[in-house]
């Protein structure tokens, strides 16, 4: 499954995949309710993809954002709209131990490359283009 494209379906459903006290050795340390940077000290092996959100037949995906709330990209309450950047360059990762799941994007600036990190939380998935 890791590269089969997921629905906003699939997400709520993957988000609700998690160990129910929230405790995890392996990715507990992870504290990444908006995007944030990978932490560079955590073990991303135990992250294992198990989609994307890239769809194959689209060669250049939007920069359009979807914020009808007034949020910004680093909103911790920004909604998760596969369709709209960044999220239609992510993958969706899932925790090996604990199910806990996650989007990840690369950003790339003019001079680096950062690995952006994003708990996915089920309750802010949204699909506006139905």
């Amino acid at each position: 499954m890791s590269s089969a494209l997921l629905t906003a379906a699939d997400l709520v459903r993957l988000a609700g995949a998690r160990r129910p006290d929230g405790r995890c050795p392996a990715c507990g340390g992870l504290h990444c309710p908006g995007w944030e940077a990978l932490p560079g000290g955590f073990d991303a092996s135990v992250l294992r993809q198990v989609g994307t959100l890239r769809d194959p037949e689209v060669y250049e995906p939007t920069v359009e954002e979807w914020h009808p709330g007034g949020t910004r990209t680093w909103s911790a309450d920004a909604p998760i709209a596969p369709a709209f950047h960044p999220y239609n360059k992510s993958d969706v990762l899932q925790c090996s131990a604990c199910g806990r799941a996650f989007l990840r994007w690369t950003e790339y600036g003019g001079y680096y490359r950062e690995d952006r990190i994003r708990e996915l939380d089920a309750a802010l998935v949204v699909d506006p283009r139905g």
